[in-house]
């Protein structure tokens, strides 16, 4: 179970999706690969954010990543939008901005939450066809702080470059060290080595970012703020903490298609009581395994039944324990839908109706198109950049060769990263961090995140650090404009 959970976490639809060839990496006698000789690209605009209008200058460029010989290894792309006439650099915060995969590029974070233009999607459903439509983004966080968005190498337009081969930048380590140096040369190039700094990372974002807190405060440099969207810092687990975990976001998501057998008037107040049992009479059935009692087990099954809306038939044939994946495929099965993964709000009729698991990921499906086609138009169009280059807006190769290592084991199920949070948080007594959920999100569930955070080990103070914020939408919140609006207040808030 804990395999399978992870390696979907990895493959997302998405990245089947668009998986896309790369560059062969150079052997030891072969060429060096080149350099993209390209001019950043400096463009000024005004945007309505946050209730007044705000004047900019983007920069759509590229820094060089170089090795202890000084020799090039990656083209790292960037966009970066810096506020005028807010008040001195140096008195201003800067937002470090990526997301996950391992393999997705900035732009959904970009174009979707944070940045000063966002696409217009269907919230909840699938996004009609192209042509798409750019707004002003009044949630954008640009009133609050200066963001650079960073392509992980290999996304986007970044690109291995010179002698440097794969295991350079696909890994746990050495991704959190390119990110790193990115930084530290940011900083010098814009002279914005006394500014509040700020890291928001979403998905594996998340993971790089308790990384790569660690490691820029080896550095010297002390981070203000961690900003968690949709947390996966633990991949440990036992095969049982899965289900427990899980069941609070399927509990909301079968509340939204009123799949339950008593609706709850309250949602706050249902998810609570979800959070109860799942962790305390749920938990502790799982655990006596083949001990439990059939009365017990029919007992826990009828509860189940009354958290999912699953037919207690199938809750019981499945031993109590049903994956996410077939949750999403069970939900709606008298309709022949599929409920998505990434947000449960979205659904789609099945590819393969009798599938045991979900075939695709409706939520996926219903907005890649809207991103993709709309932020190559954005690039070249709004900010000026004129490279020919592919933007990889989701990479598969770089997923499927990443290196998991971050001590013996090799694979997801070995990496935990809270350590390195707790380390960053330990050693700088200001940083704070907030951790943004959303409650239909069956990727990263909101429940194992709080679960995560509150054993982060360490001194006891350190949890009134660590704030969170509860959202109506999926792994990416923000494409309900409800959730959208409610994160920027809370982040805000953060902020200031």
């Amino acid at each position: 179970m804990k395999g399978r959970i992870v390696a979907l976490f990895l493959s997302c639809s998405w990245a089947l999706t668009a998986a896309v060839g790369l560059a062969a990496d150079p052997s030891d006698d072969a060429s060096p690969l080149p350099i993209p000789h390209v001019a950043d690209a400096i463009t000024h605009h005004h945007a309505h954010i946050g209730g007044r209008d705000i004047a900019y200058t983007a920069t759509a460029g590229t820094i060089l990543l170089r090795d202890d010989k000084d020799a090039p290894t990656a083209s790292v792309f960037y966009v970066a939008f810096v506020a005028e006439g807010l008040g001195p650099s140096s008195r201003r915060p800067i937002t470090f901005a990526y997301n996950g995969g391992p393999g997705a590029s900035s732009a959904l974070i970009d174009i979707g939450a944070l940045g000063p233009r966002m696409v217009v999607t269907t919230n909840g459903a699938a996004t009609g066809p192209p042509p798409y439509k750019m707004v002003d983004n009044p949630d954008s966080l640009l009133d609050v702080t200066d963001l650079v968005f960073i392509d992980a190498v290999g996304t986007g337009l970044s690109r291995i470059v010179g002698k440097a081969t794969a295991k350079n930048f696909y890994g746990v380590a050495p991704d959190g060290k390119a990110f790193e140096q990115f930084i530290r040369s940011y900083l010098t190039r814009n002279n914005r080595w006394n500014s509040p700094k700020y890291l928001a990372g979403e998905s594996y974002g998340t993971t790089r970012s308790a990384v790569l807190g660690k490691l820029l405060q080896d550095d010297g440099i002390s981070v203000t703020g961690i900003i968690l969207i949709s947390s996966i810092l633990n991949f440990e687990g036992t095969d049982d903490h899965w289900f427990w975990t899980y069941l609070p976001s399927e509990a909301a998501i079968a509340a939204y298609h009123h799949k339950l057998p008593t609706q709850p008037s309250n949602l706050s107040e249902f998810l609570r009581s979800a959070r109860a049992f799942a962790s305390g009479p749920y938990l502790q059935a799982l655990a006596k395994g083949a001990a439990l009692a059939p009365s017990e087990r029919d007992a826990i099954a009828q509860q189940l039944h009354a958290y999912t809306g699953l037919p207690l038939d199938y809750i019981v044939r499945s031993r109590l324990r049903i994956p996410p994946e077939r949750f999403e495929k069970e939900l709606l099965g008298s309709e022949d839908k599929t409920v998505g993964r990434y947000d449960g709000r979205f659904s789609a009729f099945n590819l393969d109706p009798i599938a045991s698991d979900a075939q695709t990921d409706p939520s996926g499906d219903a907005i890649f198109g809207a991103f993709t086609a709309t932020f190559n138009q954005y690039l070249r169009q709004d900010l000026a950049y004129t490279s020919d280059a592919h933007y990889l807006f989701l990479a598969f190769p770089v997923n499927k060769a990443w290196d998991w290592k971050t001590g013996e084991d090799s694979d997801p199920s070995g990496v935990n990263v809270l350590p390195d949070l707790l380390n960053a948080m330990t050693r700088n007594p200001y940083l704070r961090v907030f951790s943004a959920n959303g409650l239909y999100d069956l990727a990263t569930p909101f429940f194992a995140t709080e679960y995560d955070l509150s054993h982060l080990g360490g001194d006891p103070s350190l949890q009134s650090r660590i704030s969170f914020g509860y959202y109506p939408g999926g792994h990416m919140m923000y494409l309900n404009p409800e959730a959208h609006a409610a994160l920027k207040r809370d982040l805000a808030a953060f902020y200031r």
